[in-house]
């Protein structure tokens, strides 16, 4: 089975200067995870649309599915978009039914930086879903969804199990051994389990195990195996637990 993959593009310059935390990122990895979606890159970039319309343009090509966090709003910053056309060989162009949405809904108020929020790639999809008040934009692969928390959330949920692919099976291993006791063992089977993910993470603030180790595969029997090949590698008198 081919294998899922994912990309994550953080876009904005308050990122890489320190002025917002970034949080998306964290919530997207636990959740392509759940879903059995294996991302392989998190790239931070500013808002500048020769940088996002190059990343967009190659990590399209490399992986299954990219999800971008920031730079769709109305301000002069907010060149994701345009970054999108830049990539693809498009334009801009307004879409005439979210302008009518926007207009519905600002009423007497609306302005033109209101309706910029109309102004997208030739070519995009809308995907519209009765919880949401705006629809999610995308092109081909490349899911572009706003950098403010709360609104990221709310719009990748309404539309994560699109996304779902066989899951991962995991196995632990807790032990008192030390890693430069067991890393000959962990080699040794990742040699001879090389679909399975083996990993291996040191703790120092805790009384009850020294190194948690971790057996992740898409075959439940592949993951199995390693984890029963580790086990009796191991130590057995300092194996803590295993989950």
């Amino acid at each position: 089975m081919k294998e899922t993959t994912a990309a994550i593009l953080i876009i904005g310059d308050e990122i890489l200067t320190g002025k917002t935390e970034e949080k998306n990122a964290k919530f997207l990895i636990s959740e392509l995870r759940d879903l059995g979606v294996s991302l392989h890159l998190i790239l931070v970039i500013s808002d500048d649309v020769d940088q996002i319309g190059a990343a967009i343009a190659d990590l399209s090509k490399r992986f299954t599915y990219v999800f971008t966090s920031g730079g769709v709003g109305p301000t002069h910053d907010d060149v994701t978009l345009l970054g999108v056309c830049k990539a693809f060989g498009t334009e801009m162009h307004r879409h005439l039914e979210l302008e009518a949405s926007l207009r519905k809904y600002f009423g007497d108020k609306v302005q033109e930086t209101h309706l910029r929020m109309a102004d997208i790639p030739q070519g995009s999809t809308f995907i519209t879903l009765p919880e949401l008040r705006w629809p999610i934009l995308s092109y081909q692969n490349v899911y572009i969804f706003p950098g403010v928390p709360e609104f990221f959330r709310q719009k990748f949920s309404a539309i994560k199990e699109r996304f779902r692919t066989s899951e991962f099976y995991l196995k632990l291993i807790f032990t008192k051994q030390d890693e430069f006791d067991i890393a000959d063992h962990l080699t040794q089977v990742a040699k001879d389990y090389p679909q399975a993910a083996i990993g291996s993470y040191p703790v120092f603030d805790r009384d009850d195990y020294r190194v948690k180790v971790t057996i992740e595969s898409k075959d439940k029997q592949v993951t199995e195996n390693a984890f029963n090949m580790l086990i009796s590698l191991f130590d057995s008198s300092h194996i803590v637990r295993c989950e």
